[in-house]
């Protein structure tokens, strides 16, 4: 096992963590969870010289709802999002994404702003958090900037984060009227299995028609990725089996999977095609219920 030295650092506020990385030089990461840097530390897969906990700053925590807009803050415990009533209320996938992601162990370490900075393609809280149009938050010694969530990633493990920029807090708006969210995964077993396939779906409807749609795929791309071409099939049509079976099937079309030892490609694409089925009704019956 491998075994990495390095300097421990414990800001206290946003700013004094923005300002370290400049100061110590190469070598500098933040650390949240550590539920996926650490081991990649283990197996040699990283290295660092300093390590910056943002534990003790207060400003990356919390979930709150203002304005209308659920605000989550990066350092909050992927099992306080999946316990949380706003998050429940505000988009109740993002909750059930929460509370799929690994054990109770790994949950209660790992935060929503890890899951969204290593950015590893099948990371659960990304997918829902695209459909619903959330955007995050960065800040840096230099500024702030808020961008949309699928913007944040740049490939398997890298983000267009700057040197020095840490993730504020991921903002989810308030969703459409007649509107259902709806988050679907597959793993080899249950408990702390990743994802080998998972689909987010938003449906807002206009009586039985789709008035607009939005798919994400996680786990078939190097990033979380967008499928505007299934998402267009749904749009302007009757929310019925029949449409449902169209667009999955080309969303199976628009994947880039890859084949490793958790799924060949072909199987992958065969079980996105079978997820948006299941996201596609389960959106459309949740934009129903929210009009009764």
């Amino acid at each position: 096992m491998a075994t990495c030295e390095f300097h421990y650092h414990r800001p206290a506020t946003l700013a004094e963590a923005c300002a370290l990385p400049a100061r110590l030089g190469e070598g500098a990461f933040y650390l949240a969870g550590g539920t996926e840097l650490l081991p990649d530390f283990r197996r040699g897969a990283e290295t660092a010289a300093h390590l910056i906990s943002l534990r003790d700053v207060r400003e990356l925590s919390g979930i709150a709802m203002s304005g209308g807009r659920l605000r989550i803050g990066a350092m909050t415990t992927i099992r306080e999002v999946g316990e949380s009533d706003e998050v429940r209320r505000a988009l109740p996938a993002l909750a059930e994404a929460a509370r799929s992601l690994g054990s109770p162990q790994i949950r209660s370490l790992a935060t929503i702003g890890g899951n969204f900075c290593r950015a590893v393609p099948c990371a659960d809280t990304p997918p829902p958090c695209i459909v619903a149009e959330a955007t995050v938050r960065l800040a840096s010694a230099s500024g702030r900037r808020e961008l949309p969530a699928e913007r944040l990633f740049a490939g398997p493990r890298r983000t267009v984060l700057e040197p020095g920029e840490i993730l504020v807090d991921v903002i989810v708006p308030s969703q459409p009227r007649h509107s259902g969210v709806s988050y679907q995964r597959f793993a080899l077993r249950r408990g702390s299995a990743l994802a080998v396939a998972s689909v987010a779906v938003r449906l807002v409807l206009d009586g039985d028609r789709i008035a607009a749609a939005r798919i994400a795929l996680g786990s078939v791309a190097p990033v979380p990725m967008a499928a505007p071409r299934a998402a267009s099939l749904l749009e302007g049509r009757p929310a019925n089996a029949e449409t449902f079976a169209r667009a999955a099937r080309e969303a199976a079309d628009e994947a880039r999977p890859i084949a490793d030892l958790r799924g060949t490609e072909a199987f992958r694409r065969h079980l996105v095609e079978v997820l948006s089925r299941r996201a596609f009704a389960e959106a459309a019956l949740r934009a129903r219920e929210r009009d009764a």
